[in-house]
Parts: C-alpha cells; structure tokens; sequence
C-alpha cells in the first residue's frame, strides 16, 4: 500500500477546498441566473427604428414650430453707438469721461405677448477661463463672518488695505451697461427687474445678510458698482452675471417687459453705453425675445430630433430592403467563418 497516496478522508477534502483559489460556487458567480436574451431579429431591428422614427420627428417638428412663433428682436450696438471722431481708438473713448448715453430705435416685426425678456448678450467673451472662473469666494458670499476669506479672488481681493465684498475678477468685471425702453409717444415701457436670477442662487448662495464693502474703490473700476445699502441676495443683476457662462458667446437676462407690443411698433431705448468690449475685440447687442413652452427660440433641438428620426427610418428602410430582396434564414450556420472557409485558411 502506497503510503504517499493523498488521503480521502473528509478532514483531507476539506482542508483541500479550504485552500482551493476556486470561488465558491454560486448561481450569481457562475452566471446561472435567469435572464432576459432577446434575439435582435430583422423584424424587432426594424420595428425598433421604426418606433424612434414615429416619436422623435413629430416632437421635432413641434420643436420647430414652437421656436418659429418666437418673436426675437436683436441688435447690436457696440460699433454703432461709438461716436464717429473716436471710432479710430474706441478704447480711449470708452475708458474716458466722455458722455456715454446712446439712442437705439428697434421696430417690433410681430405682436409680441408678455413677458418679454430683454437680455445683453455679449460675444467674445470667456467667462470659462480657468483663472477667471476660479476668481472668487462663494463663502464670503454666504456669510459675513467670512468676509475676510478672500484667498481665491487675487488680484481683486482687496483694495486700500481692506477686503473686497463681493471679490473676485467675476463680480469685478460685471455688466454695466444699462437699457431704458420707451414707446413712439414718448411713454416709458415698465421693466421688471425682479425674479431674473434662479430661486436657487438668490437663496442659498448668496446671503441675506452680506453686504457689498469696498466694491470698485481700486485704482481700476472692472465694470458696474453694487448698492452697499441692498443685500446680495436681492442684488439680482449681480447674481445672473455671477452664474458664469461655458460658451465665448451667452446671454444674460436683463429685466422683463410686462406689456404686449403689437406689429409696426416702434421702441427707442435710450442706453448707456459703458461696458468695455472694444479692448478683446468682443460685441454687446441688445435682445428682446418672447418664449413658447419649450423656451427661447432654439432650432437646434427639433434639428437634431428630426435628424435622428430620419436617420433611423433611412435605416429601417435599408434593413426592410435588404432582409426582402436577400433574406437568410435565422441561426443558419453556413455563415459561419469556419463553414464558410472549411479549409481554416486565412
């Protein structure tokens, strides 16, 4: 009897599973759970492409209908509103003492229905920048008890020895240029200034209780100064411009319009013209815009629905034709490689 035979005995097996790297067994482990394996046949590909086709081009069109009854209105006024003798160095014009008061008159296409939103829009403009985005303190902004946490917003993180409220290179640079609208009788258009920033922001980012200090005493004024009287919760024109935009090219809401105007109207706005966009080359143009259920006017959203839906019919179609004019039967093995090419040649 071979005594170097491993033992059967129960302790043995044991100790020879506990020291097994095997897993132990589970339906789970071993992929024996029940499961779902559809079998994507012709008819269930095609019906597929079918279905997105019949719900993504009828909202696609609806999209586009929707943006089409959007009344917009825009100008631009940056180049306009430069006087002619300092058109040659708008830069030293607009960083003068000049008066900078500029009258535009825009003609109303169609009626439009109230609410209608005016904002700035400016182009060129990077608010995305690394450096820029990060130029701030959203806890100075929470609190006054931070107001001395101004770490992050260097260079505008003080000024004259004392902290900047609200600091930053963000709130520094601010919009500044302002619109007043006033119909072809000489009557002023009321412009609703409130409710033009997100609940969100006005309630939990910036406080109830901090006040503005020190804003825009340097020895260079970045864009519009702030009331040191009004919270910044209230300060609504400064929360919207806080809310940094990804894109070179944005719009910010500036108040609402809370009249009707009809087709052939006539609106002169009289602006002050006082925002530098001259030194980076950008542009200013002044929007007014109604809205539908789904927003602004925005083609992009019905184009891109309409796309895909006619990019899974022309699909379906080309499946249809295919599996008419070529049909194979399913699961057959002939297609396989090594039915196909016996051999095993490559």
């Amino acid at each position: 009897m071979n005594s170097n035979a491993p033992s059967s005995t129960p302790a043995a097996a044991a100790d020879l599973r506990r020291n097994s790297k095997r897993p132990r067994y589970s339906r789970f482990t071993q992929q024996e759970l029940p499961a779902c394996k559809p079998i994507l046949t012709p008819k269930w590909v095609i019906s597929a492409f079918m279905l997105v086709t019949i719900v993504f081009v009828p909202i696609g069109l609806a999209s586009l209908f929707a943006a089409r009854d959007v009344v917009e209105i825009v100008d631009r006024y940056d180049a306009e509103c430069a006087p002619l003798g300092s058109r040659s160095d708008r830069v030293r014009y607009i960083q003068s003492a000049a008066d900078k008061t500029c009258n535009r008159t825009l003609s109303v296409p169609k009626h439009m229905k109230r609410p209608i939103y005016v904002y700035y829009q400016l182009d060129n403009f990077y608010q995305n920048h690394r450096r820029y985005v990060k130029s701030r303190s959203d806890e100075q902004l929470r609190s006054p008890s931070n107001e001395d946490d101004t770490t992050p917003c260097k260079p505008e993180d003080d000024a004259n020895g004392r902290s900047i409220v609200p600091c930053g290179l963000v709130a520094w640079s601010m919009f500044n240029d302002t619109y007043s609208f006033f119909t072809n009788n000489s009557q002023q258009l009321p412009l609703n200034k409130r409710g033009i920033s997100w609940k969100s922001d006005r309630d939990h980012k910036f406080g109830k209780d901090v006040f503005p200090k020190n804003f825009q005493n340097g020895t260079l004024i970045g864009g519009a100064s702030l009331n040191e009287s009004i919270p910044l919760s209230e300060q609504e024109d400064l929360i919207v411009w806080m809310r940094t935009a990804a894109l070179p090219t944005f719009r910010k809401l500036y108040g609402k319009i809370e009249v009707d105007l009809e087709a052939g109207d006539t609106i002169n706005v009289i602006m002050q013209n006082n925002y530098n966009t001259y030194s980076f080359n950008g542009k200013k143009k002044l929007v007014l815009s109604t809205s539908s259920w789904l927003g602004g006017k925005n083609n992009f959203i019905g184009i891109a629905y309409i796309a895909v839906g006619g990019l899974c019919f022309l699909l379906a179609l080309t499946f249809t034709i295919i599996y008419l004019v070529k049909p194979r039967r399913l699961g057959d093995p002939s297609y396989l490689s090594w039915n196909r090419n016996p051999g095993g040649g490559h």
